[in-house]
């Protein structure tokens, strides 16, 4: 009765969808200005290009199609689980063209198109043709800046889509045996996202689940009764569908609008969360669909996109801070590095970099090393320092005298940092790597570190804790791990974690017992010059992106966009405890051995419960030994 009631409440409702938001990458922008310069030159002819969007964004943001670096590679394949879209770029060589260009001419032409294919059937072959976009750009590269306007081309039925049963999640519509059904399928079907498919039909009884290719639907559906249409949804709305669906709804009339009575639209959305894939989200519903089979002439059509405003009219971006040479040089150039190690990672970063400012520190062949770098470039700002770095296991308490010397060492550690915008991690030992970490993550400076193996190397960025007055929550900033992102999204700056994030094993006296030659780096001529010159270039990277040192950093080619979840609160009890005690907490770990610091962050403990685990393990492997026996 409730289901009855529910659909003649919504008998006199219309089906209202979620427009289409254009997220176009700085990647797409400067593609498109190598392009310009080198070969479309004066050419203002329409270009083919692509984009792709995604039914497996979080809750809350909009149906966004996306345009990246790859948009003029009509022929690459879209990022795992997303959805293609043919696009035609127009692209004016001035500002007075891109405003007068006519812009019904060219909807209607692109309406026209797709009509066509509809009418002929073609699209059936491939309804990603359904998916056409229309951008009309200009760009202004003298001030990188890009004025643009989209236009996702959708046909209109003159009096709307009456909805016969409001959209209710899969969830509450679907039996848990049903839902199985079909997440087996999501997870073991590819099909889905091919051009021929990404629109498909669908039968499901509590037994089976089967699917079809919207041109087998006389076939698949030999009574026109009861049809099931699926369409990869971008929507994340729970009461409306995406735009995608309106060019499918016209399709399905102009072809079998006769024929049909009630059409049931299940809007596949497939998200994923912590790891754990889930469609019960998607929306189901029912309409009644007009009529269209005697139609021959080319319904209505809207799409042009409006502007932040909410009103008709174009959008720009300025991108000169991450695109104009001189913003980028400059920026560069005025930077302050400090170098911590002077031998063969330390020598090889500093003359790679390209910048005034330059401070080594740590052994006397920084003085040697200054020398030497300012005749390669004499307008260079360097000064070597000639200084011991405090280290956990490295005891310093022998006399007043060694406990005074490394509090002047830690004090003179933190007022280099402090003066400085970058600071590089090139010593030897890792445990001379944890006191500089520290301090850098303290006072929020950007760390890139680079370690040499014997014929393996590792070049990272340090998380960068956001500012002491964002009122961030404790939480979101985990230094030393990868919390706050699952292992498959893309990962804010501020939640990197550091060289130290993942191991179980907190550093010590690596020295100990080893021979001279053993306490040296030795490594394949050759892996120094490559470390080093990755190590500025990622540097440089940073620097020239928009958001700096909080620059996402993607872990994946999955575009899950899985929201934050916490692996751990281990880095801050090291944080908090030398921010709150200074060199009192910091004696005490140079003066204990490693087991300090793992009491500190927890790493006994998790030592403690991983034994208790695997002696547990063994306790039921004899059992079962035992039983296996015995029978």
């Amino acid at each position: 009765m409730e289901a009855e009631s529910t659909e003649r409440g919504a008998a006199a409702l219309k089906l209202q969808f979620a427009p289409f938001c254009s997220a176009l990458e700085a990647g797409f922008w400067q593609q498109l200005t190598q392009k310009k310069l080198n070969d479309f030159r004066l050419d203002e002819s329409p270009k083919n290009i692509k984009g792709y969007y995604y039914n497996g964004d979080a809750a809350g943001l909009p149906t966004r199609l996306t345009l990246e670096f790859s948009a003029f590679d009509v022929d690459g394949a879209s990022p795992a689980r997303c959805c293609p879209a043919s696009g035609t770029l127009y692209n004016t060589n001035t500002l007075e063209a891109f405003k007068t260009t006519d812009k019904k001419a060219l909807l209607d032409k692109a309406a026209n198109e797709i009509w066509s294919t509809i009418q002929s059937g073609a699209v059936l072959e491939d309804s990603s043709i359904l998916n056409k976009f229309i951008l009309l750009t200009f760009a202004d590269l003298k001030k990188y800046h890009f004025y643009y306007w989209f236009c996702f081309p959708a046909l209109c039925f003159l009096e709307g889509v009456q909805l016969e049963q409001e959209p209710v999640s899969l969830e509450q519509s679907f039996s848990a045996k049903q839902l199985q059904y079909m997440h087996f399928y999501s997870l073991n079907s590819n099909h889905v996202l091919s051009a021929t498919s990404i629109h498909f039909l669908l039968k499901y009884t509590e037994e089976s689940v089967e699917v079809a290719p919207l041109k087998d639907l006389i076939s698949f559906f030999p009574d026109l009764k009861k049809i099931t249409v699926c369409v990869y949804d971008p929507c994340t709305l729970p009461q409306h569908p995406g735009w995608p669906l309106r060019n499918v709804l016209v399709l399905l009339a102009k072809q079998w609008g006769s024929q049909l009575d009630v059409l049931e639209v299940l809007c596949f959305r497939d998200r994923t969360l912590q790891g754990s894939r889930s469609i019960q989200h998607s929306i189901i519903f029912r309409v009644k669909l007009p009529d269209l089979t005697a139609s021959a002439v080319c319904p209505k059509s809207v799409g042009w996109e409006k502007n932040p405003k909410g009103a008709m009219g174009p959008r720009s971006v300025n991108l000169s801070e991450c695109m104009d040479p001189k913003r980028l040089v400059d920026k560069v150039v005025s930077t302050r590095c400090l170098l911590l190690g002077a031998g063969t990672l330390g020598c090889n970063v500093a003359r790679t970099l390209m910048v005034r400012t330059i401070w080594l520190a740590c052994e006397t062949k920084a003085l040697a090393a200054v020398d030497r770098l300012k005749k390669i470039f004499p307008g260079v700002i360097a000064e070597g320092y000639n200084m011991s770095i405090p280290m956990p296991g490295h005891p310093v308490n022998f006399s007043e005298l060694t406990m005074a010397q490394a509090r002047q060492d830690v004090e003179q550690l933190e007022k280099l940092i402090s003066e400085h915008d970058v600071v590089f991690l090139l010593m030897d030992t890792r445990e001379s790597r944890w006191l500089p970490t520290v301090i850098a993550a303290s006072q929020r400076k950007l760390i890139v570190n680079a370690a040499l193996g014997f014929d393996t190397f590792v070049v990272m960025r340090h998380g960068l804790k956001k500012p002491k007055d964002s009122h961030e929550p404790a939480d979101t900033y985990d230094f030393g791990s990868f919390s706050g992102a699952s292992l498959f999204s893309n990962i804010p700056g501020h939640r990197l974690g550091c060289y130290f994030c993942n191991d179980v094993v907190a550093p010590g006296d690596s020295t100990r017992d080893r021979t001279p030659d053993q306490q040296c780096t030795v490594s394949r001529p050759g892996l120094a010059m490559i470390a080093g010159a990755l190590a500025v270039e990622l540097m440089v990277s940073i620097l020239q992106h928009p958001e700096g040192g909080y620059a996402v950093a993607s872990s994946s080619d999955d575009r899950m966009n899985e929201p934050p979840t916490s692996l751990g609160l281990v880095p801050h009890q090291v944080l908090d405890n030398y921010e709150r005690d200074g060199f009192q907490f910091l004696a005490k770990v140079f003066n204990s051995s490693h087991s300090f610091l793992e009491d500190q962050t927890g790493l006994t403990l998790l030592h403690q419960e991983t034994q208790a685990a695997e002696l547990e393990t063994v306790l039921l492997l004899n059992i079962f030994s035992e039983h296996v026996i015995l029978f």
